[in-house]
């Protein structure tokens, strides 16, 4: 397959979104028909370069790390058989570590509206290539926001499907027991194509599971939970932003409930101080004992914790 790589850099520029691009899009070669029925003709995607797509490097951002896989991820070819072209695969915060799309040897990727804004991470350059038009959609992750994130720095859609629904066979692991394959599209009905094109209980995930989806067992009316207490950090501006979302949803006819966030906090912060951490090691142990240079600094420091659980 012909493609092109960029060059590392650390520079900001809108190239860095990704790391190869396909002189060629990649499409389903043999005819096949699945369940799918073509459902996504005529649409091209990306995928973030943690994500194998057969005999393309897959990189995780980081160039020591580079492997070539024999096999596209199970997700990936779902995709292909449901008629989407696959055009290239992009930059992310190195080994999905990171929040904030800056942590990447092939360069920073800018926010979309403006390059003195992060784009948010780890899925930068997935979130970069839907909000600027380059992809109809893409693929990225999400273990604690890596998908959310710069899908709302970016104002698109990021769909994080819960855990196992979509086949996590064939991406390097973040936290294998939490890492979800997230979705991004400009739009929710193109986020909802997609997802049910790819959802599949895949018999060789151990964390899948089936979906049965009945359209009478969504609510009539919409119940949103917000927190009894948020943390803005005198960012007045995000603290007003949040005020006004709330007002329009109640305008829109939702009920607005108040729920504990301690429980949550809680959660979050076992991320990063407990032995999820250690799961952060099972792709990275072998490359971080024998050239940890190969590693930006903040995310070896994240990962070297793992050792201590």
């Amino acid at each position: 397959m012909a493609m092109s790589t960029t060059n590392q850099h650390n520079t900001i520029s809108p190239e860095s979104a990704w790391i190869s691009r396909f002189a060629e899009p990649l499409d389903q070669q043999d005819g096949s028909q699945s369940s799918t029925k073509r459902a996504l003709e005529g649409l091209c995607f990306a995928v973030k370069d943690n994500i194998d797509v057969a005999q393309v490097p897959t990189t995780a951002g980081c160039p020591d790390f580079r492997y070539s896989p024999l096999e596209s991820a199970y997700v990936v070819n779902r995709l292909l058989e449901a008629g989407a072209s696959l055009i290239g695969k992009t930059n992310l915060d190195q080994f999905a570590c990171g929040l904030s799309g800056t942590r990447s040897p092939y360069g920073v990727v800018p926010n979309s509206f403006n390059p003195a804004y992060v784009c948010g991470g780890s899925s930068s350059g997935s979130a970069y290539v839907v909000a600027t038009g380059q992809a109809d959609f893409a693929l990225g992750t999400d273990t604690a926001g890596s998908g959310r994130v710069p899908a709302g720095l970016n104002h698109i859609v990021g769909l994080k499907p819960s855990k196992g629904l979509l086949s996590t066979r064939g991406v390097v692991p973040a936290a294998r027991s939490v890492d979800c394959v997230s979705i991004f599209a400009r739009d929710v009905a193109t986020a909802w194509r997609v997802f049910l094109a790819a959802c599949a209980e895949d018999p060789e995930d151990p964390y899948a599971r089936a979906l049965t989806i009945e359209r009478s067992s969504f609510p009539k009316a919409l119940r949103v939970g917000i927190p009894d207490r948020c943390e803005w950090f005198d960012d007045h501006l995000s603290e007003a932003c949040f005020r006004k979302a709330i007002d329009k949803i109640e305008a829109l006819g939702a009920t607005v409930d108040t729920i504990d966030y301690a429980p949550l906090r809680q959660c979050a912060e076992l991320l990063y101080e407990s032995a999820l951490v250690s799961e952060r090691l099972e792709a990275t142990a072998n490359l971080i004992e024998r050239n940890p240079d190969s590693l930006i600094k903040p995310v070896y420091e994240v990962l070297k914790k793992g050792a201590s659980f």
